[in-house]
């Protein structure tokens, strides 16, 4: 009796053990967490916007009669996500609780990678070979932009290659110098070798690890030749193996003393016969922007020089530099400073030399600043304008991406990418050689 007993109860509490452990309390609601702390455990994901491309801000003045840079793709709509954290069951409870993901009714559009960035609208390009053609027919040259840049070493130089890519496909010379650093050069001289373009291009040496040299300047101290001789073997020895000496140009001074232009010329006979004889391509002098006078190109020795330039356009060059030194007024004091170019010219055409080919190895607004893109464009159009019917104008190099000279790199480097855009849409009109445009500095006032 009693076991019976205790089999019945033992039944009972198992029956009702069992029915308690089937109910759970009611679900706590889940609460949106108010304070700081809380508010962490909450992940919010959110699209990253798209990268901007030049302009860098709405508010910069555009310039009308600029074409448009590359342009920026639109925002993908995205919907914002919102993660709720799991809420914890009572303790004893039998029930999992999964996170739950709160999203729109809507399609949700698929989310873009952060990595991911809009690709550029191909750039419409001038069929140069096509205008070319169309102009000699008229008895008249096509003058593409001649602006290019100068680098070196370090600074910022992104986006170079990708510009002397596209203008070398046009089939458009561009105009790149490079200090101290081959590379960049190097790349252009392949590129050149390949599809044939004459590029222009222009190596100069500044510096030379250990040793006390000034590879700026010659000792004005020695006799002429014989400065010339030590200068010229200490620049043909550094000359990068991997440039090829009758493609590159070779610059060999910066901005020269003025003061000495008869010993000047006298060195720079004597340089020109000893690059001609190694097979390099020589520019002379440098000069700074504003420099020389016009009597310092008529000495005798200096003429003699000259007529020797003009004579071998190929093989000797002037180089010149030409700042506004003012960085909102390109064309402070013009033709003194950029245009003097044309000085040069008027004193060949006075003494029946064939003027000869220059090289802007430096060109710009001052020495640690450019303007805004859209600014800059502006004024380099101008230049464009103004070397564009003297095909003996190679080329300007702005100053500067390499390293130094302030954030002139980084500001430089914003120039790169409107200025590639530039050039593949803008040509100009030259006389056709052996016809000379007349020097007229007054009809390309900026």
């Amino acid at each position: 009796m009693v076991n019976k007993t205790c089999q019945v109860f033992f039944k009972l509490l198992l029956w009702v053990t069992a029915v308690t452990a089937c109910q759970t309390p009611p679900t706590p609601t889940p609460t949106i967490a108010t304070s700081t702390g809380a508010a962490i455990s909450q992940a919010i994901e959110t699209p990253l916007p798209p990268p901007t491309g030049y302009p860098p801000a709405a508010s910069q003045p555009a310039a009308s009669a600029v074409p448009n840079s590359y342009p920026v793709g639109s925002p993908t709509a995205t919907a914002e996500r919102i993660f709720t954290p799991m809420p914890l069951a009572p303790a004893g409870s039998s029930e999992l609780f999964l996170p739950f993901v709160q999203g729109p009714a809507a399609p949700t559009a698929t989310l873009v990678p952060p990595t991911a960035t809009p690709s550029p609208t191909p750039i419409p390009t001038v069929d140069f070979t096509a205008v070319r053609n169309e102009l000699a027919a008229q008895g008249l040259a096509l003058a593409p932009v001649k602006i290019g840049f100068h680098t070196g070493i370090g600074g910022n130089s992104a986006g170079l290659e990708e510009w002397m890519r596209a203008l070398d496909a046009a089939g458009i010379p561009f105009f790149l110098k490079s200090v101290d650093n081959a590379q960049p050069l190097f790349f252009a001289q392949e590129l050149m070798k390949q599809s044939g373009v004459p590029h222009v291009l222009v190596y100069r040496k500044a510096a030379g690890g250990n040793e006390n040299y000034d590879w700026d300047v010659p000792n004005y101290a020695l006799p002429a030749e014989q400065a010339a001789e030590i200068h010229w073997q200490k620049h043909r020895d550094a000359f990068p193996p991997e440039l090829d000496p009758s493609l590159v140009w070779l610059e060999t001074v910066n901005e020269i003393d003025k003061n000495v232009a008869e010993w000047l010329g006298q060195f720079a006979l004597k340089t020109a016969e000893l690059a001609m004889n190694d097979g390099f391509r020589w520019a002379a002098f440098g000069w700074a922007s504003g420099e020389p006078e016009p009597e310092h190109w008529q000495t005798p020795s200096m003429l003699a020089f000259l007529r020797l330039a003009g004579d071998n356009p190929d093989k000797l060059a002037i180089a010149l530099h030409e700042y506004s030194y003012v960085l909102d007024n390109i064309g402070d004091q013009y033709p003194y400073k950029i245009g003097r170019f044309q000085r040069l010219f008027q004193i060949a055409d006075e003494y029946g030399i064939p003027r000869p080919t220059v090289l802007i190895t430096e060109w710009g607004w001052v020495y640690q600043e450019v303007p805004s893109p859209a600014q800059a464009i502006q004024d380099i159009a101008w230049a464009s304008r103004l070397y564009a019917p003297y095909p003996q104008v190679k080329g300007a190099a702005i100053w500067f991406l390499g390293g130094g000279f302030g954030e002139i790199a980084n500001l430089a480097q914003q120039l790169i990418e409107p200025v590639t855009d530039y050039s593949l849409q803008n040509y100009f009109t030259a006389p056709l050689l052996p016809a000379q445009a007349p020097i007229q500095p007054e009809t390309t006032q900026p």
